[in-house]
């Protein structure tokens, strides 16, 4: 039986980059022919996901078969795209990709060549002489990266290791290579609100990190604003703990039990001094900060409370415009 390599690619208003992906794609293929040993034919699949882009991207879906030089890979090559109805986010197209590839192993990368392709030759080696189920890239320098989001990136992943207890390494990318067993654990995992890194790290299977160079977007400007990326961080959080709901129990008793010691220190005050304590002028501030405090943690059961709401709702992850297929 042919060893079949699936490439997931969710695509946003990636119409620029795509004739620079589909090419170094083919050319990686042609190195993993030539330098990985599967004992049998390779087959190859590349599977495009159009998430509700606004560009020239389903266009250049349709158009593969121009950017692909099919001759120059040894095994049969194939591509298959989906457009969703309008944006439905990346990780609908994550999951969409994963649900429609069929290969023995599969991987999930973005289309602007900041997950290398000429990475897939290792990964593939490792994956079949190696005991990993799993090669993932990781990135260990974030250069032209803005410091303030690389700072934030560096918390966030600390933050996600000590809250969930989840092997996610700082620096970790969706792209990664997974064989067939760990994908049908990720798709057995259906919840509406997902994240995808926390996913793959939940489900398990022995994961090997490869680590590389930072490198910029082939074209076009990222999508994701600061405050999107904030936003990510934090559906990612609520997603695999519920230790913000604890930390805001434990932050309310340590302040229930703050206010009996200063009512006890003013009660024992008045009756030693005979000073009754006319008024605090800091009483408004202290008003004031319990409200927000209150304000704070009915905001976050609220927000869980949402996350709940938009589960029971069970609706699709997303919904698919129009789907094709092109065999070269």
């Amino acid at each position: 039986m042919p060893m079949k390599i699936s490439i997931v690619v969710p695509c946003k208003n990636e119409g620029d980059a795509l004739p620079v992906l589909l090419p170094a794609l083919a050319s990686s293929f042609a190195s993993v022919c030539r330098i990985c040993d599967a004992g049998s034919p390779w087959e190859f699949e590349i599977v495009l996901v159009d998430d509700g882009s606004d560009d020239g991207t389903l266009t250049a879906f349709k158009d593969a078969g121009a950017y692909l030089d099919a001759a120059s890979v040894p095994g049969a090559l194939s591509v298959r795209w989906i457009s969703f109805s309008r944006n439905f986010g990346k990780e609908a197209g994550i999951l969409a990709g994963l649900e429609a590839a069929s290969g023995d192993l599969v991987a999930t990368m973005d289309a602007d060549m900041q997950d290398p392709p000429d990475l897939l030759p290792e990964m593939v080696t490792r994956l079949l002489d190696g005991d990993a189920e799993v090669v993932a890239a990781r990135r260990v320098t974030r250069e032209h990266e803005p410091v303030m989001r690389s700072w934030s990136a560096r918390c966030f992943y600390m933050l996600m290791r000590r809250l969930t207890g989840l092997d996610l390494a700082d620096g970790a990318r969706d792209y990664r290579l997974m064989k067939r067993e760990v994908v049908d654990a990720v798709l057995s995992l259906r919840e509406r609100n997902r994240f995808s890194k926390g996913v793959f790290s939940w489900v398990g299977f022995k994961t090997e990190w490869l680590p590389y160079e930072n490198v910029q977007r082939a074209a076009g400007e990222t999508a994701w604003s600061f405050f999107q990326l904030v936003r990510y961080a934090v559906d990612g959080i609520a997603s695999f703990t519920s230790a913000p709901l604890y930390a805001s129990f434990a932050l309310g008793s340590f302040l229930c039990a703050a206010s009996l010691l200063a009512f006890l220190f003013i009660f024992i005050r008045a009756l030693v001094c005979g000073d009754p304590v006319a008024g605090w002028p800091s009483l408004a501030c202290i008003i004031v900060f319990l409200g927000g405090l209150q304000l704070f943690c009915v905001g976050l059961i609220g927000f869980y409370l949402a996350k709940t709401y938009e589960e029971a709702k069970r609706r699709p992850h997303y919904i698919v415009r129009e789907s094709g297929e092109l065999k070269l």
